[in-house]
């Protein structure tokens, strides 16, 4: 991601960060469950790539009591409604965050840790990174052996009315978010290429889709 774009996502988010989780409320689908599901096992290290306004990084906080919780985003101007949420809940101590591109997470620059992540998760992340293919493949760089990678995010709605993909691509589009066709296939290659193990799971009509990539313990 250049530096215009992480200007304009401040832009874009200066004011819709105000609305943004009772606006997204409706359409981003499958968050709980990718929370839910997640089980990274005790004291897990989790790191959300895209934290926006941290209500993922709350839920998995409550979710996963004995997990370090951290999280990243390319907008200042989400951090400061993620750093508000976080301190509401009562869970300043908790979690941490930072701001920091998906292709430049390092746990000791960003985080200052001295070992790779449990869990990464991008929770409609991808749809909105240019170059969402190298974000993931340096998730998977810091990723622990054994370690899951957790996605959620818009599929081809295959199986929904072609009115209603072609109004929810013109509504994206306003938001510079891109539908990431070819993500589950790249998914599916680093699974072969590592012999790791990978769940893909179309959800609501192919609306969206639920990925768990679990790295191989011995690499």
């Amino acid at each position: 991601m250049t530096a215009e774009a992480t200007l304009r996502m401040d832009r874009m988010y200066r004011y819709q960060r105000h609305i943004y989780d009772l606006s997204r409320k409706f359409y981003l689908l499958g968050r709980d469950r990718l929370v839910r599901e997640l089980a990274p096992g005790s004291g897990a290290r989790i790191c959300e790539v895209g934290c926006g306004t941290g209500r993922n990084l709350v839920a998995l906080a409550r979710r996963y009591p004995d997990a370090e919780i951290l999280g990243i985003d390319a907008s200042d101007q989400m951090l400061k409604t993620a750093r508000a949420a976080i301190a509401r809940a009562g869970l300043a101590g908790r979690i941490r965050i930072a701001r920091c591109l998906a292709d430049e997470l390092d746990p000791a620059a960003t985080f200052g840790l001295g070992a790779p992540f449990d869990a990464i998760v991008f929770s409609y992340t991808l749809s909105m990174i240019p170059d969402w293919g190298r974000a993931v493949e340096r998730a998977v760089e810091v990723l622990k052996p054994a370690g899951v990678l957790a996605v959620v995010d818009f599929s081809e709605q295959r199986g929904l009315p072609e009115w209603f993909q072609t109004v929810l691509r013109g509504w994206l589009a306003l938001f510079h978010v891109t539908p990431r066709a070819g993500l589950p296939d790249y998914l599916r290659d680093l699974a072969r290429r590592e012999r790791g193990s990978l769940m893909v799971e179309p959800l609501y009509g192919d609306y969206a889709c639920l990925m768990r990539y679990r790295r191989p313990s011995v690499l």
